[in-house]
């Protein structure tokens, strides 16, 4: 008996039923053989074909990474404009040379050809890296057409050269501190150019999708032609009076919009190396200041809002203020009784700081805090510094910040408290990216009541009219403002050469519409400022060269003959009591407010035991 055949696995019978049906014809079985084979040949060139279509229209298909980590294509940004639609950033092609070491036939005669026509490569490492079995090296990024044309004439095999994107700054150093720079790879490493990559730029690289033109550009708050203007005026002025440096903002306190910012010395960005010399940091963000007597408009904003003082209050300066062994004086010394506008007007680091004491230690820093002084800024710029604050502040910290020592803040965080001042008491955080009056307010806080706005801008104007911001008073543009002349701590001592001088002014005052900060850093006496060194002779004239220029860019129309502060501001027909410091003599035996002297008299003894700070072992002398 025959055994019957076994059968076959049930796939198996299934792929013949499909493919042969149920009885198995070897003609129609090779048939089937050749299709599989046909299909699965046409599916390989296809791919193949598909890849060299990809290849063929988009050459710059290059720009993922390429075998190692520094492999990196650059790849494209969004334009960085102006407010006004200037270029401030963007992108151009550029050739670079790269090399595929497993192509190459003779790596030694690849680096004699390449080192004759371009001598700035270094031999040993382009030896290295041809001599490498990678699928790809970079062998120069950024070569000029020049060199491309050399190269390419002498034909290596595995030599090429892929486009690239490059940033370039138009405006090169003018707006190196706002802008920033970028790598090789065209990634941001500073400045708005690293806000664009923290923003999701350099996620949509990784994903291939940031591609040439496919980016809305940045459009900036910053007005290219009030940036130039105050870059030029700071450059002749650190030339003038041999500073160390200088620095510059235009805020609008309406918006909170930054239109210029300038740091001098700057860098060219096209070199971030240069970058790196501690000496051309952005002052205004990353570097921390005691502002010296521009806190005094803070401090006396502060004690007119609690309601420890008013325009017409009087504080006891007959004297230096005695703190244990610390002593306060002031440098324009009336030794007198003085009312708060000549406290301002004068610039009385008595009278500041028994203001300070009237509304108390917890009360003046609840009230710093509330205004944004002490903590850290946060703005579109990455780089940003933390305000030195003391560890232990009591009475004597009080003392000493009321008239900006003791305390250091970034320059932008003092324009951004002052500008509240005078914008009505709202806190607008500052901004480099365009915003409406709308949006601004919707970001803001307020700070001050109202009438402490009124009775400031009255203030900061009276100083111009008779204090130490005389210098700055530019004629049409109702200027107001404040001077400060801070002695920079060397080796843990206040220096008598070493200052800083700066001075804010606001325009107009009866109806702010923008702030401007100057600053010297380390400033010389000049012949022409009789041996002072101090901002009522050069920080106060800059600021009025700057106003004088930029005034008419920020569409501010000139008005003549307006009347004085007291009654264009505060609506009075006459004189405010304590504003007309030429006559105030007449009021020397005038007693200084009750709640002054209260405060004053009731917190000596507990700070006369406190320990001063390290850095409060001089009395650190303002004006």
């Amino acid at each position: 008996m025959v055994a019957a055949a076994p059968r076959a696995p049930w796939h198996r019978r299934l792929i013949q039923a499909l493919l042969y049906d149920r009885s198995i014809d070897r003609s129609r079985k090779t048939r089937a053989r050749i299709g599989l084979a046909v299909l699965a040949f046409g599916a390989v060139y296809g791919i193949i074909a598909g890849r060299l279509v990809v290849y063929a229209v988009a050459p710059d298909s290059h720009a993922g990474r390429r075998g190692g980590g520094s492999d990196a294509v650059a790849t494209a940004r969004p334009d960085i404009l102006d407010r006004t639609g200037e270029i401030l950033a963007t992108d151009v092609k550029v050739p670079s040379l790269f090399a595929e070491p497993k192509r190459l036939i003779d790596a030694d005669e690849a680096v004699e050809l390449l080192t004759a026509v371009m001598p700035d490569l270094d031999t040993g490492e382009l030896r290295e890296r041809l001599g490498s079995r990678k699928g790809f090296a970079w062998l120069k990024r950024e070569i000029t057409p020049k060199q491309q044309q050399e190269v390419h004439r002498l034909g290596i095999p595995g030599v090429g050269f892929l486009p690239e994107n490059k940033r370039v700054y138009p405006n090169g150093r003018e707006v190196s501190h706002l802008i920033g720079h970028v790598n090789i790879d065209n990634q941001g490493i500073a400045g708005l150019e690293k806000y664009l990559d923290s923003r999701g730029l350099a996620d949509l690289h990784r994903a291939g999708f940031a591609s040439d033109r496919q980016q809305e550009p940045l459009s900036l708050s910053v007005d290219l032609r009030v940036q130039h203007a105050m870059h030029d005026e700071l450059g002749a002025a650190r030339e003038k009076y041999k500073a160390k440096a200088a620095a510059g903002v235009v805020l609008d306190v309406r918006t909170g919009e930054i239109v210029a910012m300038v740091s001098h010395p700057d860098y060219d960005p096209i070199n971030p190396k240069e970058a790196l010399d501690p000496n051309r940091m952005n002052r205004l963000t990353t570097g921390v200041f005691e502002m010296g007597s521009v806190f005094k408009a803070l401090t006396v904003g502060m004690a007119l809002d609690s309601g420890k003082a008013t325009l017409n209050s009087s504080f006891d300066a007959r004297g230096a203020l005695h703190w244990g062994k610390f002593k306060i004086s002031d440098y324009h010394a009336q030794n007198r009784v003085l009312s708060v506008p000549e406290i301002f007007t004068y610039s009385s680091n008595v009278g500041a700081a028994k203001m300070a004491l009237a509304v108390g230690v917890e009360g003046h820093k609840q009230y710093l805090r509330k205004i944004g002084q002490l903590d850290r800024l946060r703005t579109e710029l990455p780089e940003s510094a933390e305000p030195i604050v003391p560890k232990r502040w009591g009475e004597l910290n009080t003392i000493t910040i009321a008239f900006g020592h003791g305390l250091s803040v970034a320059p932008l965080q003092a324009l951004m408290g002052v500008g509240a001042l005078m914008n009505g008491g709202w806190l607008i955080p500052p901004t480099f990216l365009k915003r409406t009056e709308q949006e601004a307010r919707a970001v803001s806080k307020r700070v001050v009541k109202p009438e402490t706005s009124v009775a400031m801008r009255y203030l900061m104007r009276l100083n111009a009219e008779k204090g130490s911001g005389r210098t700055a008073d530019v004629k049409g543009y109702y200027v107001g403002g404040k001077t400060g002349t801070a002695e920079k701590v060397v080796g843990g001592r206040y220096s008598k050469t070493k200052l800083l001088c700066d001075f804010i002014a606001v325009l107009p005052s009866d109806q702010p519409r923008y702030v401007v900060l100057i600053m010297l850093d380390e400033p010389q006496a000049t012949p022409e400022t009789h041996g002072y060194a101090t901002a009522g002779w050069n920080a106060a004239p800059v600021a009025a060269k700057v106003i004088t220029r930029i005034a008419p860019l920020l569409g501010l129309e000139p008005r003549f003959d307006l009347p004085a502060a007291d009654q264009l501001i505060l609506g009075r027909g006459g004189r405010t009591a304590g504003a007309d410091v030429t006559s105030s003599v007449t009021r020397r035996e005038a007693r200084p407010s009750t709640g002054a002297a209260t405060a004053a008299s009731g917190s000596r003894a507990a700070a006369t035991r406190a320990a001063a700070p390290a850095e409060l072992e001089a009395t650190g002398v303002d004006r």
